[in-house]
């Protein structure tokens, strides 16, 4: 496997918004020096499409392990409960849960921004957007289906502020990524490692024990390096 230029000059793009409902009510804690809350919650979100061989909408649910800390708790969580509609904007991490519900997860959201609302019924939303480097050669796969897939990992080099250390930090992300159809065909014909990647799609998890967090691409452009 080749490996990808990781001394990338300048941050690269990398936000996640979700909108769905509170799987359980949080369990807030604090930390000290300096004293600020800090929570996971589990978020939610659904999507529908069409199985042509039923000719039925089918629904596929996913949960997202999310961290919010410092004043984001106190402004929309403390008296959140479960089934809550909740917004979150947020960016990748390379941390992993604390919460024994989510251990299976391989990764969690942080939240630099989140909003409660009442219980009650909405389309759910499942958005992430970021630029990267292409860091594997792309893998095509046909499905069962007879559909193409492209499986490729990407690298993400992120400037965040830190509420714990109080200070900004650069955050090297790498994610797996899945890319369909002719996209998928093209990419495995042309694209190269450290190529340029800018990714339109959604947050998702393999189905195996180890929830692995992924990105499915839905709209991707390249610019060679």
């Amino acid at each position: 496997m080749h490996q990808a230029n990781t001394s990338v000059q300048h941050p690269q793009l990398c936000t996640v918004t979700l909108l769905g409902n509170l799987v359980a009510k949080p369990d807030i804690r604090y930390r000290t020096n300096p004293v600020s809350a800090v929570t996971e919650i589990i978020l939610a979100t659904s999507t529908k499409w069409l199985d042509k061989k039923s000719n039925q909408y089918k629904e596929w649910t996913s949960y997202h392990p999310i961290k919010v800390e410092g004043d984001l708790v106190e402004q929309a969580l403390l008296t959140a409960d479960k089934g809550d509609i909740i917004l979150v904007h947020g960016y990748l991490s390379n941390i992993k849960p604390s919460n024994t519900e989510l251990q299976s997860h391989s990764a969690i959201v942080h939240a630099n921004y989140i909003q409660k609302f009442k219980k009650g019924y909405t389309q759910t939303v499942n958005q992430i957007y970021c630029s990267g480097q292409i860091a594997s050669t792309p893998q095509l796969i046909k499905t069962q289906n007879n559909k193409s897939l492209a499986q490729v990992n990407i690298t993400i080099n992120q400037r965040v502020y830190s509420i714990d250390k109080q200070c900004w930090q650069n955050i090297l992300i790498e994610r797996e990524m899945h890319v369909w159809g002719k996209q998928a065909e093209y990419m495995v014909d042309h694209a190269l490692v450290g190529d340029s990647v800018m990714v339109e799609g959604k947050l998702s998890y393999l189905t195996s024990a180890n929830k692995v967090q992924f990105i499915d691409a839905k709209t991707l452009h390249w610019l060679k390096s």
